[in-house]
C-alpha cells in the first residue's frame, strides 16, 4: 500500500513534527540548564561540593517547570471549546490540532514521569554529598549540618525532602491508575487517584520553598578560586608590598620584612584576591512563575464550571433500549451546544464526587430546547444510575418509555465540550465510522441533519455502523428511517449513504418492523471490506478532501488510520478524525 505523504502529512505528519518539536525543546531546556550550573561561576562552590549530580538536578527541574506548567493546558475543556466554536481558530488544520489535547497532555505527563526519574536519583546523590563533603569554610552552603550526617535526615526531615517524597508516591499512583488496564478495569481508580494533581501541586510549591540549592551572590568582591589573604594569614598581618603593585586596591599597609612572598603571585598577576567572603543566597523559587499562571487558569475555569452547572437539569423522559442502553433525555435553561459535543454527568446519589462524559446524541435547536445522551450500562456507575432511573432495572428487553409518575434524582450537567466530531459538518464529504455505542457522536449529527440539511458545507455523508447483535440497531433505527425518507422527499436520496453491518450472525436476520425496511436492504451479514470501500469513495469523489471520522475499537481505527494515509489514483485525500473509548 502505497504511503501519500500529503495525506500523512494532514493526518499525523503535524502530530508528528509536533511531538519532535516538544521533545527537542525538552532536551534543548534540560542541555542549556545542564552547562548553566556546570560552567556557570555563581555555582563553582556549589559545584565543588555536589558534582554532577548537582546540574541533573536542576536541568530535569527545568523540564519538570515547563511541563508542570502545560499539562493543565489541555484539560481547560471550555477554553478548547472556546476557540474551536468562535472560529477564533480559523484554520481547519489548526483546529484538528486542538483534538490531539489529549495527547499532548498523556505526553506531557510521561515527560514529568521520566524526569522525576532522573530529579529523584540526582537528588539522592546530592543529599550523599552535603554529608560527605560538609565543609566548615562555608556554612551557609551546606544542606548538611555537620560531616556525616544521615542523608536520610535530609529526605525526611527537611521540607524539601519530605514534600518530595511525598510528591513522588502522588505521582506513582497517578501514573499506574492512568494506564489503559486500569481505566477499563476500574474507571473510578483512574478518576480517584488522578484528581491527586491539586495535592500534588501544592506539595510542588512547597518543595520549592525550602532554598536548599544557593548561589553566590558577591562575584566581584570574591571571584571563585581567588586568594583570601584574611583566611591565609593571621588577622593582623597585612598584605605583601609585592601585592601592593599587582592589586593596589586590596592593599592596607607594608607587609613584614622577614615574610617571603608567594612565588606563583608575583608571577601570575591573572590571580584575584578576595575582599571579602562569599555570600550565598538561596534562588527565588522559579516553579512559582511556571505554574501559577496556569493553576489559576485552570481553577477559574473549575469555578466557572461548578458555577454552570449548579442547577440540575430537569430529565423528561427515560427510555430503555435494547442491550444495556439507556437513553436520558433533559432539558436547561440556555443549554446551547453543537452536534457532536459531549457533556458531564454528576448524580450526587450515584456518587458524591465521581462525573462522566457522555456524548450528546441531541442537541437543542431553535424549535426543542431538549437534549440527550444514551449510555452503555457497564459498570458500577451507570448500573446504580439506571436504577435510580428505572422502576425496574430488568426492563431493557425493548423499547420502554417510563410513563409513570415518580422523582427522578438530581442530575448536573456540566458542558458543552468539543469534540473532533464537531468538523463532521464542515466537508464536503465526509465518512462516519461507528462501531457499538460508538454511534453516539454521529446521532447528534443525523439529528441536526433531520432539522435541516442545507445550512452546512456537508452535501454527501457515508455513514458505517458495525454491531455484533441485531438489536443495537434498533438504538437509532427510528432516527435513520426518518432521515431516509426525509431526503427521498426533498429528491437528495443520494445525501446520505447507510451501511449497517452485522458482524456476528448465526444466520439472515433483519430489524423487525415494517417502517424498517428502508434499513434491512442495507443491513450486511460480516466486516466492512475497508479497502474497496475506500476505493469506492475515491473513485466517487475524485479530487476532493473527506472527513474520515471514526468512534469505535482501536483495531477499526487504526485500519482506517492506515487506510487514510494511503495514496490512492484518483487525487483524493482522506483527512481522519478519531475519538476512542479509552
Amino acid at each position: 500500500m502505497a504511503l501519500s505523504w500529503r495525506s500523512w502529512l494532514a493526518n499525523e505528519g503535524s502530530k508528528h513534527l509536533f511531538l519532535f518539536f516538544w521533545l527537542s525543546l525538552n532536551v534543548w531546556l534540560f542541555g542549556k540548564t545542564f552547562l548553566l550550573y556546570n560552567q556557570g561561576l555563581q555555582y563553582y562552590y556549589l559545584y565543588q561540593m555536589l558534582g554532577l549530580g548537582l546540574c541533573v538536578s536542576r536541568a530535569s527541574a527545568s523540564v519538570l517547570n515547563l511541563n508542570c506548567c502545560l499539562v493543565l493546558l489541555p484539560m481547560c475543556r471550555v477554553l478548547l471549546a472556546f476557540l474551536r466554536g468562535s472560529q477564533k481558530v480559523a484554520s481547519k488544520k489548526t483546529r484538528r490540532l486542538l483534538d490531539k489535547s489529549k495527547t499532548f497532555h498523556v505526553t506531557c505527563g510521561v515527560t514529568i514521569c521520566i524526569f522525576s526519574v532522573l530529579h529523584v536519583a540526582a537528588h539522592l546523590v546530592n543529599a550523599l554529598n552535603f554529608s560527605e563533603n560538609y565543609n566548615e569554610e562555608f556554612v551557609t552552603l551546606n544542606a548538611a549540618n555537620y560531616r556525616g550526617e544521615d542523608p536520610r535526615k535530609l529526605l525526611f526531615a527537611t521540607v524539601p525532602g519530605l514534600t518530595g517524597v511525598i510528591m513522588v508516591l502522588v505521582l506513582f499512583l497517578m501514573c499506574t491508575a492512568s494506564t489503559y488496564a486500569i481505566r477499563v478495569s476500574n474507571y473510578d481508580i483512574f478518576w480517584y487517584t488522578h484528581n491527586l494533581f491539586f495535592v500534588f501541586y501544592i506539595l510542588l510549591m512547597l518543595h520549592v520553598s525550602g532554598g536548599v540549592l544557593k548561589y553566590q551572590t558577591n562575584l566581584e568582591e570574591h571571584p571563585p578560586g581567588c586568594f583570601n589573604p584574611n583566611k591565609t594569614l593571621r588577622q593582623n598581618l597585612t598584605v605583601p608590598k609585592a601585592f601592593e603593585e599587582l592589586f593596589p586596591d586590596y592593599t592596607t599597609e607594608p607587609f613584614p620584612e622577614d615574610l617571603t612572598v608567594p612565588e606563583p603571585f608575583v608571577q601570575n598577576s591573572f590571580v584575584r584576591v578576595c575582599s571579602e567572603e562569599p555570600k550565598f543566597q538561596s534562588h527565588f523559587p522559579e516553579t512559582w512563575f511556571w505554574i501559577s499562571g496556569p493553576l489559576c487558569l485552570y481553577c477559574v475555569e473549575r469555578l466557572y464550571r461548578y458555577i454552570r452547572s449548579n442547577k440540575p437539569v430537569t430529565i423528561t423522559s427515560v427510555i430503555s433500549h435494547p442491550s444495556n442502553v439507556l437513553e436520558v433525555r433533559m432539558m436547561k435553561d440556555d443549554f446551547e451546544a453543537r452536534p457532536g459535543q459531549y457533556v458531564i454527568l454528576h448524580c450526587p446519589r450515584v456518587s458524591a464526587l465521581e462525573s462522566h462524559p457522555f456524548t450528546l446524541t441531541m442537541c437543542p435547536t431553535d424549535t426543542k430546547a431538549t437534549f440527550g445522551v444514551h449510555l452503555k450500562v457497564v459498570g458500577d456507575w451507570t448500573e446504580r444510575f439506571r436504577d435510580l432511573l428505572l422502576l425496574h432495572s430488568n426492563q431493557d428487553t425493548e423499547i420502554l418509555p417510563i410513563f409513570q409518575q415518580r422523582r427522578y434524582p438530581k442530575l448536573y450537567v456540566d458542558g458543552p465540550f468539543g469534540s473532533p466530531f464537531e468538523e463532521s459538518l464542515n466537508y464536503e464529504v465526509s465518512l462516519c465510522v461507528a462501531g457499538g455505542i460508538g454511534v453516539t457522536p454521529f446521532a447528534s449529527v443525523l439529528n441536526t441533519l433531520l432539522d435541516g440539511w442545507k445550512c452546512y458545507k456537508l452535501r454527501r455523508l457515508y455513514f458505517i455502523w458495525v454491531c455484533r447483535d441485531i438489536e443495537s440497531f434498533r438504538w437509532f433505527a427510528d432516527l435513520l428511517c426518518m432521515l431516509h425518507n426525509k431526503l427521498w422527499q426533498e429528491n437528495r436520496p443520494d445525501y446520505i449513504n447507510i451501511q449497517l453491518y452485522l458482524s456476528q450472525t448465526d444466520g439472515i436476520q433483519k430489524i423487525i418492523g415494517e417502517k424498517y425496511q428502508a434499513l434491512n436492504s442495507r443491513l450486511l451479514i460480516g466486516r466492512p471490506r475497508w479497502k474497496l470501500l475506500f476505493d469506492d469513495i475515491a473513485k466517487c469523489n475524485r479530487r476532493k478532501t473527506i472527513g474520515v471520522f471514526c468512534c469505535g475499537p482501536n483495531k477499526i481505527s487504526k485500519i482506517l488510520h492506515k487506510l487514510s494515509n494511503s495514496s490512492n489514483s484518483y487525487g483524493t485525500r482522506f483527512e481522519y478524525n478519531k475519538e476512542s473509548f479509552s
